[in-house]
C-alpha cells in the first residue's frame, strides 16, 4: 500500500500541475507514485525515447522513486473498458490511500480523457466482480479514499491551495528536466506553448497568484469533489501564512 498515486496522460503534466505538491508530499515522508498514461509520442518536440528519459530525471529531481508508464496511445486516450481497466489494475497493485489527476475541464482532450478515465477506474477499482490482473495475478479490489484534481490549461475555483513555497525551486528544476519541450536556440523545432520563451514565467506567475491567495509565496491549487473534514475549525487558522 502507498500513500498516493498521481496520474498524468502524459510526462510533464504532473510536474507542470502539481510537482511542487508532490516533492512536498515525498519530502514528508508520503510514499508517493507517479503514472503517466501515454509517452507522449504524438507531441510537437521530442520522441518517445527522450520523453521517459527526461521523465525518469524529473522523478528523480521530485524526489519520487517509482514512476509507471501504461503505454496508452497519446492523442487517442478513449474513455473505454481496456484502458479504465489498465488504470485499476495499477490502482489495485499499487492501493493508494489517494488519487490525483486532471479537473475534468482542459484545452487538451487527452487531458480531459484522462479526468474521465482515473474517475471511472476510482469507483470500479473497489467492485470485486470487476476482475483484472497484473503480471498474471489476479487483483483484489481496492478504492482511494480520495481523489484531488489539479489544475492544468483552464483554469478553476479551487477547493483547496496547498502552501508550496518550500518545495517550489524543486517543482521548477522538474520542469526544466523536459528539455525537449521547453524554449531552446539549439534545435529548429516547431514552437509551441510549452517551448515558447515566456512559458516559464507563466508558470511562476500562476504559482504566485494563488500563493497570494493563502498568504503565502506560492501555491498549487486543486480541487476535490466532496466536503473536505477537520477535526476542528480552529485548524485552519494555522493553514494560513
Amino acid at each position: 500500500m502507498i500513500d498516493i498515486l498521481a496520474i498524468g496522460a502524459h510526462p510533464d503534466d504532473l510536474e507542470l500541475s502539481c510537482g511542487a505538491t508532490l516533492a512536498k508530499l515525498a519530502r514528508r515522508g508520503h510514499s508517493v507514485v507517479l503514472a503517466d498514461l501515454t509517452q507522449g509520442e504524438r507531441g510537437t518536440r521530442g520522441t518517445a525515447e527522450i520523453r521517459t528519459r527526461e521523465a525518469h530525471k524529473a522523478a528523480s529531481i521530485l524526489g519520487i522513486k517509482e514512476r509507471r508508464n501504461l503505454g496508452l496511445p497519446d492523442g487517442n486516450l478513449e474513455r473505454n473498458t481496456k484502458n479504465v481497466r489498465q488504470i485499476i489494475a495499477h490502482i489495485r497493485d499499487l492501493r493508494p490511500r489517494m488519487l490525483i489527476f486532471p479537473h475534468s475541464f482542459d484545452r487538451h482532450p487527452d487531458h480531459m480523457h484522462t479526468h474521465e478515465l482515473c474517475r471511472e477506474a476510482w469507483f470500479y477499482s473497489g467492485l470485486a466482480k470487476i476482475p483484472t490482473e497484473i503480471n498474471g495475478a489476479s487483483q483484489q479490489p481496492h478504492r482511494p479514499d480520495i481523489w484531488f484534481e489539479f489544475m492544468q490549461w483552464h483554469e478553476f475555483e479551487p477547493s483547496i491551495i496547498v502552501d508550496v513555497t518550500e518545495s517550489w525551486d524543486v517543482k521548477m528544476n522538474a520542469v526544466r528536466a523536459y528539455e525537449s519541450q521547453l524554449h531552446s536556440q539549439r534545435t529548429s523545432e516547431p514552437e509551441t506553448k510549452l517551448s515558447s520563451p515566456q512559458f516559464l514565467d507563466l508558470i511562476e506567475a500562476r504559482g504566485r497568484a494563488y500563493g497570494e491567495r493563502i498568504g503565502v509565496r506560492y501555491g498549487e491549487p486543486f480541487h476535490c469533489p466532496v466536503p473536505l473534514g477537520i477535526h476542528d475549525l480552529f485548524d485552519l487558522v494555522h493553514t494560513k501564512g
